[in-house]
C-alpha cells in the first residue's frame, strides 16, 4: 500500500511540476503580430518562480528570471520596421513565436460604430474586400468579454490576422481604412488591435483608479464586485425574459398557428390591407402596437430567374425579422440594426409568380421597414425593386410591461469592458489609440465632457508610454433634418468631445458629412478612417506640412450688426461645399432666439448677420442632430466641427 501510495505521488509530481513550470505568453504576444517599430517593446508572461527565460529576437538574446508571483518581462531594445521575424524563449520548455513584423500598433477601441466590420459595408465600398491583399497590415481581434471584479492579465485565444479576402470583413472598417492610409503613406506594418463592443458607455472602458474623482461611480464599481448584487441583478434579468417570453411567445402569434402558417404558399391572403414599403407601420394606420406584423408580396419574375442563386435587400427592418420566400424560411435577423442581405440558392425562385413572406417583430418604438435603405431582388445583373405596396396583418399585439427594457447589462457597467479587454494589453507597446464611441452617452453631454479627458488619462498612465497619441472620432449627423434653429443634446455632444482637444496629443476627426439620418451605424466608414489617419500624420507622426483637421472655432467678434468668426485649421482657404452659399448658421441677440443668418466668407474668416437683429451677440453653426446642409470645409476637403458661441445657461 505504501509502495503505491508513493508511486502514485511521484507520478502526480511528474504531470504536475513541468506544467507549472511551463513559460507561458500572453495571446496578443503570439504568430503574426506586429511590434512597435522604433520603441522598447515589452514581451512578458508566466512561469514557476524563479524560472530563468531567455529570449532570442533578432540577433539578441535577453535574459531575466521570474518573480515569486511567476511573471516575467523584457524590453526589447528598439528596432526598425521589417520582417518577418521569429523570436525562440526558453525556460524550462521552448516556445516558438512566428512570423513577427516590426511597424505601428493601433489601438481601436468605442461601441458599434468601430465594431462595424468591412462586411457590414461591402455593398459601399464592393471593391475592397474581393481586392485586399496586405500581409503587412493585421488585426488582432479582442473578444467581446466582462470583468466586474478584478482587472485580467490575459485573453482568450486569439489569432493575429493579416488582411486577405477571407480575413478582412472582420476588420473593423474604420480601422482598416485607417490602417490601409497609414500604410500607404509610410510603407511600414500596421497593427490593428480592435476592442470594441457595441452599445457601450465610456465608463464601462475606463479602470476603476480612473474614477478617483468620480465617487458616484466608485460606488457602483464597488457593487459590482458584491456577488449578491449581481445575483440579484441576475435574478431580476431571468424574471424580466421569462414575462417577456410569455407576452411575446410565438403560440400567441396567429400567422404561426392557423389552420396554415401564413407564410405557406396555400395559405390565401384574402382580408389583408396595404401598406407602403418601406416605412413605418406607426405612421400608416397600426397605432401604438408592439408585436408582430407580416407583410407579404407577389412578384412575377421572368424565366431567367429561375434556377439561379440571388440575393434579397430588405434594407434595414425593426426590429427582428423572419424571410420566407415561396414557403421557405430563407433568413432572420434577430436586432434592428444590420442591414437585411440575404442568399437564395438557386431553384428558390421560379418563373412566374412567386411570393415573399416577412414576420416583423417589434418591441419598442416604431416597427416596420427603415426608409432610405435598398429594397430589391437581384439575380445575376437583373434587378426586381421591391418598394411599392406590401399587404399586411397584424399577428401579434404584445400586452404592455412597465419593466420592459430595463433588463440590468453588465457589458455597460462601469470598469467591466477595461478589466477583460484592455488591461490584458496594457503591457503591449502601442503607437497610439483611436477611439470612435458617444451614442450611448450622448444624453449626458457635461458628463462626457470630463469622462472623455478622463479616459485619456486613464489609459495613458495604464500603459505608461507618455502621452501616447489619442486620436477620435467626432459623432456625426442623425436622425430628421431640423430645419428650425433649436437645441439639441447631439450637438451638445459634438460640443464636449470638442473640448478634449484641449488635452495634449490629442486630434478629432470631424465626421459630420458622415452620417445617415434613418441609422445609427452610417456605411461611409472610409472618410472617417481616412481622417483619422491625416490626424495620426500631424500628432503621431510629426508631420507638420500637411492640413490634417476641418476648420475648429477660435473666436468671435462683434463688428456693429455682424460677427466676425476666426477658426484653426484653415488650411489653404475656407470654402462653402458645392460652391454656394454658406448654410446652417444661426445668429442670436442677448435674447438667444437664434435665426437663421447670412454668412459670407472673407478670407479665412465668416462673416454672420442678420438685417432683423441689429445687435448680435451669438453665433451657432451645425447645432443640431442633423444638420445635413452645413457646408464649411477648407480647401483640403475637411468639414468644420460644429460650434457655438453661447454657453450653457
Amino acid at each position: 500500500m505504501i509502495n503505491r501510495i508513493a508511486l502514485h505521488g511521484l507520478l502526480l509530481l511528474a504531470f504536475t511540476v513541468p506544467s507549472l513550470a511551463q513559460v507561458r505568453l500572453p495571446k496578443v504576444v503570439s504568430d503574426g503580430m506586429v511590434l512597435q517599430r522604433n520603441a522598447k517593446t515589452k514581451i512578458w508572461g508566466w512561469a514557476s518562480p524563479g524560472e530563468k527565460v531567455a529570449i532570442h529576437f533578432n540577433g539578441k538574446t535577453y535574459r531575466t528570471r521570474t518573480g515569486t508571483d511567476g511573471k516575467w518581462q523584457v524590453a526589447l531594445a528598439a528596432m526598425k520596421a521589417g520582417g518577418p521575424y521569429t523570436m525562440y524563449i526558453s525556460a524550462s520548455n521552448k516556445l516558438i513565436v512566428r512570423d513577427i513584423l516590426l511597424g505601428d500598433v493601433w489601438l481601436c477601441s468605442g461601441q458599434s460604430n468601430m465594431q462595424t466590420t468591412m462586411e457590414r459595408v461591402s455593398e459601399k465600398y464592393p471593391d475592397e474586400i474581393p481586392n485586399a491583399s496586405n500581409l503587412e497590415i493585421r488585426q488582432f481581434l479582442v473578444p467581446t468579454l466582462t470583468d466586474p471584479a478584478r482587472q485580467r492579465d490575459d485573453l482568450p485565444p486569439v489569432k493575429w490576422q493579416p488582411v486577405t479576402p477571407g480575413n478582412v470583413p472582420a476588420f473593423s472598417a474604420v480601422a482598416y481604412f485607417f490602417a490601409k492610409a497609414l500604410y500607404q503613406k509610410y510603407h511600414v506594418p500596421i497593427g490593428i488591435i480592435n476592442a470594441a463592443v457595441g452599445g457601450t458607455p465610456i465608463e464601462a472602458w475606463t479602470s476603476e483608479q480612473g474614477f478617483k474623482s468620480f465617487p458616484e461611480v466608485l460606488q457602483t464599481v464597488a457593487q459590482l464586485k458584491d456577488t449578491s448584487f449581481l445575483n440579484r441583478m441576475n435574478t431580476s434579468n431571468r424574471q424580466i425574459a421569462a414575462r417577456a417570453e410569455q407576452r411575446t411567445s410565438r403560440k400567441l402569434d396567429k400567422g404561426l398557428n392557423g389552420s396554415l402558417p401564413w407564410y405557406d404558399t396555400a395559405y390565401r391572403a384574402a382580408d389583408w390591407k396595404t401598406m407602403m414599403v418601406p416605412g413605418y407601420w406607426a405612421d400608416q394606420g397600426i397605432k401604438n402596437l408592439n408585436g408582430v406584423v407580416w407583410y407579404r408580396k407577389e412578384i412575377v419574375l421572368p424565366a431567367s430567374f429561375a434556377g439561379q442563386p440571388a440575393k434579397l435587400y430588405l434594407g434595414r427592418i425593426v426590429d427582428a425579422d423572419e424571410i420566407y420566400v415561396n414557403g421557405v424560411l430563407s433568413g432572420s435577423t434577430g436586432y434592428q440594426y444590420p442591414p437585411r442581405r440575404y442568399a437564395l440558392p438557386a431553384g428558390r425562385l421560379k418563373a412566374g409568380k412567386n411570393v415573399i413572406v416577412v414576420r416583423v417583430t417589434n418591441t419598442a418604438g416604431k416597427g416596420g421597414f427603415v426608409p432610405d435603405k435598398p429594397y430589391y431582388l437581384l439575380a445575376g445583373n437583373q434587378k426586381i425593386d421591391l418598394k411599392g405596396e406590401w399587404q399586411y396583418k397584424v399577428g401579434q399585439a404584445f400586452e404592455p410591461d412597465a419593466d420592459a427594457g430595463k433588463g440590468f447589462s453588465l457589458q455597460n457597467q462601469p470598469t467591466v469592458l477595461y478589466n477583460a479587454m484592455i488591461a490584458p494589453l496594457v503591457n503591449y507597446t502601442l503607437k497610439g489609440m483611436i477611439w470612435y464611441q458617444g451614442e450611448s452617452n450622448s444624453q449626458q453631454p457635461q458628463q462626457y465632457a470630463k469622462l472623455l479627458p478622463n479616459l485619456i488619462a486613464d489609459w495613458r498612465s495604464h500603459f505608461k508610454q507618455g502621452t501616447l497619441p489619442f486620436l477620435y472620432v467626432q459623432l456625426p449627423n442623425y436622425n430628421e433634418v431640423e430645419y428650425l434653429p433649436g437645441e439639441s443634446k447631439w450637438a451638445e455632444f459634438r460640443e464636449s468631445q470638442l473640448k478634449a482637444l484641449q488635452v495634449p496629443n490629442t486630434a478629432m476627426a470631424v465626421a459630420i458629412d458622415c452620417g445617415e439620418w434613418n441609422d445609427i451605424h452610417p456605411l461611409g466608414k472610409k472618410p472617417v478612417g481616412e481622417r483619422l489617419a491625416l490626424a495620426a500624420q500631424h500628432v503621431a507622426y510629426g508631420d507638420n506640412k500637411i492640413e490634417w483637421s476641418g476648420p475648429i472655432y477660435q473666436s468671435a467678434n462683434v463688428q456693429g450688426n455682424k460677427i466676425v468668426i476666426t477658426f484653426s485649421h484653415t488650411g489653404s482657404g475656407l470654402v462653402a461645399r458645392g460652391d454656394g452659399e454658406l448654410k446652417y448658421f444661426a445668429i442670436a441677440g442677448a435674447d438667444k432666439k437664434f435665426v437663421w443668418a447670412q454668412a459670407t466668407i472673407e478670407g479665412n474668416k465668416v462673416v454672420v448677420w442678420h438685417e432683423a437683429i441689429k445687435q448680435p451677440l451669438y453665433v451657432r453653426y451645425a447645432w443640431a442632430e442633423n444638420s445635413d446642409s452645413a457646408n464649411l470645409y477648407n480647401r483640403e476637403g475637411l468639414p468644420a466641427s460644429p460650434f457655438r458661441t453661447d454657453t450653457n445657461p
